[in-house]
C-alpha cells in the first residue's frame, strides 16, 4: 500500500479534529475532537514506520504512548467536565469563562 492515501486519511481526520476544537462549544465534543487529532497522529506514526520498513517498530511504540496519553487526557478531562456540569448544569465552554478570577 502506498503512503499517499493513508496520509490523506490522516490529514482529513486531523482537519475534522481542528474544526471540532475551533467550532464547537460543548466540552465533551471538544474532547472528542482532540481524540480525532491524536488518532490522526497515530495513523501517521504507523504509516511512516511501515513506509520506512524498520524492524524496531518505533512508530507503533510511539503510537502506544500516544494512546496512553490520550486515555489519561480523556479520564482527567471528563472528570473535570463532570464536576463543572454538576455545579453549573451546563457543559458549554462559554460558561467556563465565568469561573475566571
Amino acid at each position: 500500500m502506498t503512503l499517499g492515501p493513508v496520509l490523506v486519511l490522516a490529514a482529513l481526520l486531523f482537519s475534522m479534529g481542528v474544526y471540532g476544537v475551533l467550532a464547537r462549544r460543548n466540552a465533551v465534543t471538544v474532547l472528542l475532537a482532540v481524540e480525532l487529532m491524536l488518532n490522526a497522529v497515530n495513523i501517521n506514526l504507523v504509516a511512516f514506520q511501515s513506509a520506512l520498513q524498520t524492524s524496531q517498530g518505533v512508530g507503533q511504540i510511539f503510537a502506544i504512548f500516544v494512546i496512553t496519553v490520550a486515555a489519561a487526557e480523556v479520564g482527567i478531562g471528563l472528570a473535570i467536565v463532570l464536576l463543572i456540569f454538576r455545579n453549573r448544569r451546563s457543559a458549554n465552554l462559554d460558561d467556563f469563562a465565568t469561573m475566571k478570577g
